[in-house]
């Protein structure tokens, strides 16, 4: 198995036939999904999506990939597929489209109504090409077949990408529920036709790797519901992905037959709902979805409310009414069920908010008690059944931790592929594909970039460790006058401290410290601002150090008169 190395360059010229593969996110992480393919001067990119921030990454709002490799040369790409509406896979769309506006869209009906609502906010109209499985379109450069898989939200499409150097499966999100809602499964005939012709490199999701046999259908969940309507004394508050339509249209089953109303809470779940509703992917019977603003009238036992929140997020409905922050007020009696899954990373969060929740009285149904989430990503069992199917010469593994891509890496080598023509990449890894053979040969550069408010890329890791250190530590100011001629101090120190947990009283100790070291500077005769600042900031550090063992942030300030 081939991995990358930390020492990797810029990759050479892309040799004439051959295929480059790029991933700028989604690999070694959750989110963030996002692969260029380059052939003879032409890019097509598949996904572009967003990772959600965690708790040391304070302020941010969203992480974006990296476009900085593919910013000369926006006018190379012929188009971007996306497999499917999730966040992880789109939400990095409108930010590239900032750029470049007329980069043509390709996806399925809901994606691209999903994908079209969004841009909508950012006053971006896209060019769009709708497809479906079993099509095949020319995107300038590349072939591409699409396919029909499954997932937790409908209109899900792996892509085949034909060119003259060989044929690309990227799988995007995909499992092999047998029992799908939608009875759209995921298409294994077509899989194992694209297997016979030949699937040069195969890019599959990882993210259930390390899970033994296969995911349970999505019904199971039906059952384990319909027991906690029944049981519910006042209202249901279900907390989901707001792209979750499948599980949207278990909880309106659910409470059309125990006779309660549905009001959606937040905008991005009343929007998603709208669109999958409108388009026919959600069935709602009549009068069953309610204004949330009409259910004061109704009776708490014939109340639900779906909303977001299911990770944690801060600023979702759920998080602000466990914060007693929301205009939702949670009582004794309330049930919460959060019907997603944890994403790594989002554990604490979410317990947090579980905990929340529980301290003003709901009884919180979530995975860790009770069948209300199944996965949408295919276990070890089911990834087995699939390279028997597609017998891939080389294998890519995607989507999916350190942790994931290993192990699905192994999974392909136990059902047959070469172990040297296994890759395992991270984002920036350039794997070029020529005369058969998937090798890597190089890196780009694939940070994070923050957004922040209107801020995009702005914010940096060194300004989010500033962050941390005034969360963590806090901030005193200190502030000097001296004279610009001799560097002697005519005014100060005033210093003062916020969240540092230190008396402003007890910097009387430190102020001689402050004039010790300014009066050794005046006779060295430095009396550069920014010089007296470093020497200002290092007494304080240290007094502080010594005396309290903390290292809050220091902002020293010299004026000189």
């Amino acid at each position: 198995m081939s991995h990358p190395h930390p020492e990797l360059g810029a990759p050479p010229k892309l040799p004439k036939g051959g295929l480059r593969v790029t991933p700028l996110g989604g690999l070694g992480e959750i989110g963030r999904n996002m692969t260029v393919f380059e052939y003879d001067g032409r890019l097509l990119i598949v996904d572009c999506g967003v990772l959600f921030p965690e708790e040391e990454q304070p302020g941010i709002d969203l992480i974006l990939p990296d476009f900085t490799s593919i910013r000369d040369r926006l006018d190379d790409i012929d188009g971007i597929v996306l497999t499917h509406g999730h966040e992880d896979h789109i939400g990095g769309v409108p930010y590239l489209l900032r750029e470049k506006p007329d980069i043509p869209l390709i996806g399925s009906k809901l994606t691209l109504a999903l994908i079209e609502a969004k841009l909508q906010e950012h006053r971006i109209r896209p060019y769009t090409l709708e497809v479906k499985e079993g099509h095949t379109e020319r995107i300038g450069s590349f072939d591409c077949e699409f396919v029909a898989v499954n997932h937790s939200i409908p209109d899900a499409l792996a892509v085949a990408i034909r060119t003259p150097a060989g044929m690309v499966v990227h799988t995007g999100d995909f499992k092999m529920d047998q029992l799908p809602l939608d009875r759209r499964l995921t298409d294994l005939p077509a899989f194992a036709r694209l297997g016979e012709e030949g699937i040069d490199l195969l890019l599959s999701d990882s993210t259930n790797a390390e899970v033994p046999g296969f995911v349970p259908p999505e019904r199971d969940i039906s059952n384990v519901l319909r027991t906690v309507f029944a049981n519910a004394q006042k209202r249901i508050i279900v907390a989901s992905f707001a792209s979750h339509v499948h599980r949207i249209q278990q909880i309106l089953d659910a409470a059309h037959e125990y006779g309660r109303r549905v009001a959606f809470v937040g905008r991005s779940m009343v929007r998603n709902m709208g669109i999958a509703r409108e388009l026919g992917y959600l069935k709602v019977p009549a009068g069953l979805v309610v204004d949330v603003k009409t259910l004061d009238d109704l009776p708490d036992d014939e109340v639900v409310l779906v909303c977001t929140g299911s990770q944690g997020e801060p600023m979702a409905a759920l998080s602000r009414m466990a914060n007693r922050d929301h205009q939702i007020r949670i009582v004794p009696g309330d049930t919460v069920i959060l019907a997603s899954s944890l994403i790594p990373g989002n554990e604490n969060a979410v317990y947090r908010v579980i905990n929340g929740l529980t301290r003003w009285g709901a009884d919180v149904v979530h995975k860790g008690n009770a069948k209300v989430h199944v996965s949408g990503h295919a276990s070890a069992g089911e990834l087995l059944y699939f390279y028997n199917i597609c017998k891939p010469k080389n294998l890519m593994p995607v989507h999916g931790e350190w942790r994931h891509l290993r192990a699905n890496a192994e999974l392909g080598a136990l059902t047959g592929v070469p172990k040297d023509r296994i890759v395992i990449a991270e984002d920036g890894v350039v794997v070029d594909l020529v005369k058969g053979v998937a090798k890597i040969t190089g890196k780009v550069q694939a940070g994070y970039v923050y957004v922040d408010g209107l801020s995009v890329g702005d914010v940096t890791e060194t300004h989010l460790k500033d962050r941390r250190i005034l969360g963590d530590e806090g901030i005193i100011s200190v502030f000097v006058v001296v004279d610009s001629s001799t560097g002697k101090i005519v005014g100060g120190p005033h210093l003062q401290a916020r969240g540092s947990g230190i008396d402003d009283a007890t910097f009387a100790a430190v102020v001689p410290k402050i004039d010790e070291a300014l009066a050794k500077a005046a006779q060295d005769g430095v009396a550069e601002p920014h010089q007296l600042q470093q020497l200002v900031r290092r007494s304080v550090g240290k007094w502080v150090s010594d005396n309290y063992r903390r290292r809050p942030m220091i902002l020293p300030v010299v004026v000189e008169v």
